[in-house]
């Protein structure tokens, strides 16, 4: 893997302003691993995926993560601390190579989503329809008692024990917290998207910086390379300065 230096992220970040998050995704693993290809990258296994995303923001932001959520029950605004080992199911590893669900007589084949998956499900009009679509994309074969059946007219409880497997193959895919208010004591599961949290920093990120970018270029007449290759403490140095 690749540190992503400032000059490449900030290029990045100003591309993906018009992407969809799965594109990020991909864009920013695609710089970080250069052997790989695109293609390779959006057919791996999202918590795959997710785990290398997990390894890329701790080498350029740190191990530590921080969020604001809101208490459910109270209202009450909750900050949380924790680090990325904290949620790393099995950081860098491939996932555990899915078994056919079995219920009632009914055996399923099926593979793990991926982003291509998650890309296309993304355009559905709501939840259940996206659900369908994913699950349509993931499911290989259906049988039952040896005859095959058509993948439309599984049963819901076979749907939702493909879905549950599905996510025990690839735990690290489906990232919930345990959290607890402790004003109301309201306890609650919350889902946690690092696609989503790594690209929020980056925008801050990038936004910060060039504001920086713009107040050293107007004080000393560098150009905007130069002052991304700075290291953050000499940039620092020199806005401490300028202010001065």
């Amino acid at each position: 893997m690749h540190v992503l230096p400032a000059s490449m992220l900030v290029t990045i970040w100003e591309w993906g302003l018009a992407q969809s998050p799965v594109r990020r995704a991909l864009r920013l693993l695609a710089a970080a691993w250069p052997r790989e290809t695109l293609e390779s990258l959006a057919s791996l296994p999202i918590g795959q995926r997710d785990a290398m995303l997990l390894t890329l923001r701790e080498a350029t932001f740190g191990s530590r993560l921080t969020c604001i959520v809101r208490c459910p029950g109270c209202a009450e605004q909750l900050e949380l601390d924790f680090a990325i080992g904290d949620i790393s199911v099995l950081p860098g590893s491939e996932p555990a190579i899915p078994k056919p669900a079995t219920l009632n007589g009914y055996e399923v084949h099926f593979r793990l989503p991926t982003s291509l998956d998650q890309e296309a499900a993304a355009i559905a009009p709501d939840i259940a329809a996206a659900r369908d679509m994913l699950l349509e994309r993931c499911l290989i074969a259906a049988t039952r008692k040896g005859r095959g059946v058509s993948i439309g007219k599984l049963p819901p409880a076979v749907i939702d024990a493909v879905m549950r497997q599905m996510a025990e193959a690839d735990r690290q895919a489906d990232l919930r917290l345990d959290l607890s208010c402790p004003s109301c004591h309201h306890a609650w599961i919350g889902p946690f998207d690092i696609v989503t949290y790594f690209w929020a920093e980056i925008d801050a990120w990038a936004r910060r910086v060039l504001r920086e970018v713009h107040i050293l270029a107007s004080a000393y007449g560098w150009s905007e390379s130069d002052i991304l290759d700075l290291s953050p403490g000499r940039r620092g140095f020199y806005l401490q300065a300028v202010a001065r």
